[in-house]
């Protein structure tokens, strides 16, 4: 396969290889994720496959807009919507009841990790295309890549296209945060604290 690394804002041809079943890499206000149609099945079983990513890690599912929550998750908890009303856009992934409709290649539980990511690239493909299905575009077990050329060292060869958006910004994942309980249980540290999401809720 050859792979091919474009400007992120030539978005035609990102979604060109979306919606034909591609994955494509591209920078978040983190590190570079590695993205495919949320409800195609089979392009997210890429992903696994291209990261040599292990089958039983669920993947995050990034959207453009609070709205397209709902697209994806279910009965979403009071607590989730708070976090997101403060947090999103930004380094912060919240867990909920997962979609029944969304394909078992996201997660095998009932649940989903779902972000809005603070970076206009990352912004306007999903606003265009879509929810996706993402992960660091790294091979499973190496450093996360934050540029373009970091993620074509990993994958070439692996991926057809990576979105050039220069350096991310971030450079940290984010903080995941389990909102399907009476209290946030923090899964992975990250930018945002579980101090500052206490603070958050009534």
């Amino acid at each position: 396969m050859n792979t091919e690394i474009i400007p992120a804002n030539e978005l035609t041809h990102a979604l060109n290889v979306l919606q034909k079943g591609g994955i494509v890499a591209f920078p978040t206000d983190t590190v570079y994720g590695l993205g495919a149609l949320a409800f195609h099945n089979p392009a997210i079983e890429s992903i696994y496959t291209a990261k040599d990513r292990p089958i039983e890690k669920a993947i995050p599912i990034l959207i453009g807009d609070l709205a397209a929550l709902d697209d994806v998750g279910m009965d979403i908890p009071n607590m989730a919507l708070r976090f997101a009303t403060r947090f999103w856009p930004g380094p912060l992934t919240c867990v909920v009841p997962k979609k029944p409709t969304l394909p078992p290649a996201v997660s095998a539980t009932s649940t989903v990790a779902v972000r809005i990511p603070d970076h206009p690239d990352a912004l306007a493909l999903l606003r265009a295309a879509g929810p996706l299905a993402v992960t660091s575009a790294n091979i499973s077990g190496q450093p996360s890549p934050t540029t373009a050329q970091e993620v074509y060292r990993q994958l070439n060869g692996r991926i057809p296209l990576i979105l050039d958006g220069g350096q991310t910004p971030g450079g940290v994942p984010s903080t995941l945060v389990d909102c399907t309980g009476d209290h946030p249980t923090i899964l992975r540290e990250g930018p945002i604290s579980l101090e500052e999401l206490i603070a958050s809720l009534p």
